[in-house]
Parts: C-alpha cells; structure tokens; sequence
C-alpha cells in the first residue's frame, strides 16, 4: 500500500482528497495544525509546515505511526486572498511549498501533487483575460498577493524538476471549490452574471477536485506539469458564449463553446491525466440535471 501524506488535509478541499485516497486503497495521513475531523480515514499528525525541521520529519518518519512516505499532495494554505495581511498570506504560503517541495526532495519523494490556483489566469479578470477560454498556454497573471506566491510556486516546481530529472511535481490550479450543500445559492447568481465574472463563473466540487489529485499522483510522468482543474459546466444557466459575449465584449471566443461548458479549459486535463468531473450543480438541484 502506498503511504500518500496530504497536506492540509483538514481543509475545505484536503477532507475529500483524504477520503478519495483512502477509498482507493492508498494509506493516508493528514498532515495539518487543524485535527482531523472525527471520522476522516487514515492518520493525522499535528505539523506546522513553515518549520521545515517539522516538514521534513513529516515527510519522513513519525514514531509509532510511519516509517516513509511514498508520495505528497501539499494543499496547506491561507486559502484565499484578504483572510489575514497581504504579506501574511505571502509568507505563509510560498514558505511553507518551498518547506514541502525541499523537504520531499531530501526524503527521496519524487511524487507530488500540489494546490495552485485559477488566481494566476489573471482573477478577478478587471483587466479582461486574453482569450475564451482560458487555458495553461498563456503566461501568469497574478494580481494579488495570494496569487503572486501561486505563480512562484509553479516557478520554482519548474526549477527543482530541472535539478532533478526524475521528479515529477504536478500543480492544480483549481477552481472555486463547492460541496452539495453550497449549490442551492447558485440560483441567486443568475440575477446578475457580473456577480460570478471573477472567475468565469467556474466552480469545482470537492470530489471532483479529490479524483484530480488522484490522477496527478498516478501519472506516468517526469518534470512539471500544470493543470485547470475545474467542473465541465459553469455556476450559471445562461449560455457559456452569451455571458463571454455580454460581460467580455471583444475578447476572443476560441473554438466552439457550448451550452454552459467551462470558460476555465479542462482539455488539457482531460487529455493527460484522464480527469472527467463526475459531479455537476446541476445534478444537486435543477430537475433531471436541468435537462
């Protein structure tokens, strides 16, 4: 059995991964200064990831509960923008990936996944994105200090697989995470589609987000990769191309867009990694999947 350490894994999106992983056979422990909730699988170990002494114990070998880990899924965070200080989120998060990525690299772990963000495509999108919809093909657009540590992120990944051929570090940039109790609020954004435009009105479940991190770590691969992982479907009712053509007026529509298909590309994600979103609002909420 594998032993896969998750970072975060009291979190928001951390609990599904957790509970993917451990569905899947894959022996777990949460790795986080939040417990674990009550009746999350697998171990936790109370650790506080901008001490890289803690760090690289962590990843290594805790008395009486493990003596390796095999692979990593670092999703510990300040998970937004404007939560504490700017320079507080900064700090914490580029502190603790680099804790995580250098001490995966001195305990012999060459597998890991980690959290980046749809933040680095240029969110809230007041400066209108390049084209719709977006994809990985264009450079970082950070516009906050939350986002600005996502994007060194990715930067420094793409340098330590460039020391080390043999590590592969996949980076997610995920969507807006959403649990089927958050989907009976999403009839109120229909009164204005400005209200969702910070991010294309995408979303992505907690399970959804779960299976990508899973394919992440399962992928046959070296170097760094990075992916959109986000729903198939939008937040919103109206017509993916009809919310592009009134709230981005002259931004190029590239392919065809239809019905309410993702504005935030999965293609690249479906391509390499196998990933296909199991779950929609829709099947939460409208009648027959708003068939």
């Amino acid at each position: 059995m594998t032993r896969i350490a998750v970072t975060g894994g009291s979190g928001r999106l951390g609990r599904a991964v957790v509970r993917d992983l451990a569905q899947h056979g894959y022996d777990v422990v949460n790795l986080d200064l939040l417990p674990a909730p009550g009746d999350a699988p697998g171990d936790f170990v109370r650790v506080d990831l901008t001490d890289y002494g803690q760090t690289v114990q962590a990843l290594t070998r805790i008395e009486d509960r493990y003596d390796r880990v095999d692979g990593v899924v670092h999703l510990a965070a300040v998970p937004a923008p404007g939560l504490v200080p700017n320079t507080t989120t900064f700090v914490n998060n580029l502190t603790a990936t680099h804790h995580v990525f250098a001490a995966a690299r001195a305990a012999g772990i060459r597998n890991v996944v980690w959290a980046s963000s749809e933040t680095v495509l240029g969110l809230p999108f007041d400066t209108p994105p390049p084209y719709i919809p977006v994809d990985e093909e264009y450079h970082p657009r950070p516009e906050s200090s939350y986002s600005l540590a996502k994007t060194l992120e990715e930067e420094m990944a793409g340098q330590l697989c460039r020391w080390d051929p043999e590590l592969k570090m996949v980076g997610l940039r995920f969507s807006n995470v959403m649990y089927p109790e958050d989907y009976a609020e999403f009839a109120s954004f229909e009164t204005d589609p400005r209200l969702r435009k910070w991010n294309l009105w995408g979303y992505i479940d907690a399970r959804d987000g779960a299976q990508a991190c899973r394919l992440g770590l399962e992928l046959r691969a070296t170097g760094r990769e990075i992916f959109i992982i986000a729903n198939a479907d939008t937040v919103m009712s109206t017509p993916s191309a009809d919310l592009a053509a009134q709230v981005f007026p002259g931004v190029e529509v590239r392919g065809e867009v239809r019905g309410t298909s993702t504005l935030l590309s999965i293609e690249k994600a479906r391509r390499v990694l196998g990933y296909e979103p199991q779950h929609s609002w829709r099947d939460e909420v409208l009648p027959d999947g708003g068939a």
